[in-house]
């Protein structure tokens, strides 16, 4: 099976009482609500100073932005993460978790849009050589894809399963809010309807790859005599 290049980076680990479960929530809190706010990635000395925290104390929490910002999509996403189906297909099981999952999508949209800022501004300064922090990696998305794609696996060859799901990849999460909202200027709900419409798509491409049989078409609705007579109606009177 396939797997990413790099693991996603785990989480800092949450004091579990006391002061220090006070103070690493008090500055989680604050760089949720800076980048639900502004759009953007605070540094931990900004969520210190905002906080009212010691720049020293809140770098014990969070060495790095990498840090910060792991712990904030983990607070935001914790539950997609966390997702498992026991419905038998692999599409019902991909329809159950882009309708269940792609509503918190779009509720903590600023904190993945910052995510995936910081990996892209990461990338650039790795590649010149200018990278000063712990590189933050995404990659949750794999586990959970296996999972849907789980029923089917059996069945496909490993390229064809290999090929799908890294292409479901690309259709589930932040980024296609970022290319139907910033480009097309499409609602949230028509985002979810085109990803969606995307899944099943590569769904049915590796079926046929694979030379499974695709689901059978629903049939088309019928029309009763009297809607038709209706219409007939209309259109005569339109064009009297």
């Amino acid at each position: 099976m396939a797997r990413p290049r790099h693991q996603p980076n785990p989480p800092p680990a949450a004091p579990e009482r006391g002061v220090k479960a006070a103070t690493f929530k008090l500055l989680l809190d604050t760089a949720m609500a800076l980048i639900q706010q502004e759009g953007r990635i605070p540094s931990v000395a900004e969520t210190a100073v905002r906080s009212k925290v010691s720049r020293a104390t809140a770098y014990r929490y969070f060495p790095s932005r990498s840090a910060l910002v792991t712990a904030v999509i983990e607070t935001s996403l914790g539950a997609v993460r966390n997702h498992a189906s026991d419905l038998p297909g692999t599409r019902e099981r991909l329809h159950e978790l882009f309708q269940q999952t792609f509503p918190r999508f779009k509720e903590f949209e600023p904190q993945l849009r910052a995510a995936a800022q910081l990996s892209l501004e990461q990338w650039a300064q790795e590649r010149a050589g200018l990278l000063e922090e712990e590189p933050y990696r995404r990659g949750h998305r794999v586990r959970i894809l296996e999972h849907a794609l789980a029923p089917l696996a059996p069945q496909l060859p490993t390229a064809v399963h290999d090929r799908l799901h890294r292409a479901l990849s690309v259709v589930y999460g932040i980024e296609p809010y970022v290319i139907l909202k910033d480009i097309w200027g499409v609602s949230d709900r028509e985002v979810e309807r085109t990803a969606l419409w995307m899944a099943d798509a590569l769904l049915d491409a590796a079926l046929r790859e694979a030379g499974l049989p695709l689901p059978a078409a629903k049939p088309a609705r019928k029309t009763s005599a009297k809607t038709s007579a209706k219409k007939t109606n209309a259109n005569t009177n339109a064009k009297g």
